[in-house]
């Protein structure tokens, strides 16, 4: 007797993404059914959560569409910076640091996907996001003590930054505050010997890719942020952004507007190049929406190889954006 079994072709994933959850950004586990394009609530199951590069490799053979980005075994993802808040605001113009707790946060969320680490820079700053095992203590300008933290991982996100500190006595009857770096915290020393080291050490690893975040108004020199304490920060942001680009690694370099502690995935989200933005009235944009940004550059390919400003329209004017890969697809500055 001859038993005859039909077996049905599941569509697991695809890139895609659900409705925003309670936090205001992308749902933990984007998931659509293949070939949908409506939103869903549905969670991944168990089955699709648990394959391994070998079991996608034998479901493709047999005909089963598999995604990339979603399906893969978990990707480990360095966050540096990735210490608590510790900005300023100037001109609406954020010290993006504090970026990093966000960041680091979103890749513990999404376990699924990602296995997540974080470099700060002292103890202290580690024991304030937790002090997890899978948080490393090591100082940027010195190369050798990041090495432990870069070896093994697939991805680097650079959320290291100088930090200006504002001259004790300030008066604001008298005008603007004062500011200062301290002595070997210098952009120079920070924002470009030690992303070069990151960059560096990640490449020399077989890092897959590399993003930076750094902050628009790169092109102008008078810009304000270059005054704090006469550090040119933007300078040296710009020239390890080119250091990045010219590394072969694929990179993504996100310069995001002015930093708003705001609610995020509530706004649309616009991409610019050459500072394009700072001329318009939309120039700020929510932490949280850039640490979004960041999480989903790491799925699609359309964001590699690539620099880009980034902002966002008000809240309640334009649509939220959801569509990360048309996003980064409007994207065709190299750098």
């Amino acid at each position: 007797m001859t038993t005859t079994v039909t077996v049905t072709r599941v569509p697991l994933v695809f890139s895609g993404h659900c409705p925003n959850n309670k936090n205001g950004c992308v749902t933990k586990s984007p998931v659509h059914l293949l070939g949908s394009n409506s939103n869903c609530s549905i969670r991944r199951s168990s089955f699709s959560s648990s394959l391994t590069t070998t079991t996608a490799t034998r479901l493709r053979r047999v005909g089963f569409p598999v995604s990339a980005s979603n399906s893969m075994a978990s990707r480990t993802v360095l966050v540096t910076g990735a210490g608590g808040r510790t900005g300023i605001l100037v001109d609406g113009f954020g010290i993006w640091r504090c970026l990093g707790s966000i960041v680091y946060k979103k890749l513990k969320e999404r376990s699924d996907q990602y296995v997540a680490r974080g470099l700060v820079r002292t103890q202290e700053s580690k024991d304030k996001i937790g002090g997890a095992e899978d948080v490393f203590v090591g100082d940027i300008r010195e190369a050798e003590t990041i090495v432990p933290a870069i070896q093994g991982i697939d991805a680097l996100i650079i959320l290291t930054s100088a930090v200006p500190k504002m001259k004790p006595g300030f008066d604001p009857s008298q005008g603007r505050p004062e500011f200062y770096f301290e002595d070997g915290a210098f952009p120079e020393q920070v924002d470009w010997l030690g992303q070069k080291n990151q960059i560096d050490a990640a490449k020399a690893a077989g890092v897959k890719q590399i993003l930076l975040v750094g902050s628009m108004g790169g092109t102008n020199p008078n810009h304000p942020l270059n005054s704090l304490g006469n550090g040119n920060i933007l300078v040296w942001k710009r020239k390890a952004e080119q250091y990045l680009a010219d590394s072969g690694v694929p990179y993504t370099i996100i310069r995001a507007g002015g930093l708003q502690d705001k609610e995020g995935g509530v706004r649309e989200l616009l991409v610019g190049k050459d500072d394009e933005l700072l001329q318009t009235e939309t120039r700020t944009i929510a932490r949280a929406d850039v640490a979004e940004v960041c999480i989903q550059a790491l799925q699609y390919e359309e964001s590699q190889f690539k620099a880009f400003d980034l902002a966002s329209k008000p809240e309640g004017t334009g649509t939220p954006t959801t569509d990360f890969r048309a996003l980064f697809s409007q994207v065709t500055a190299r750098f």
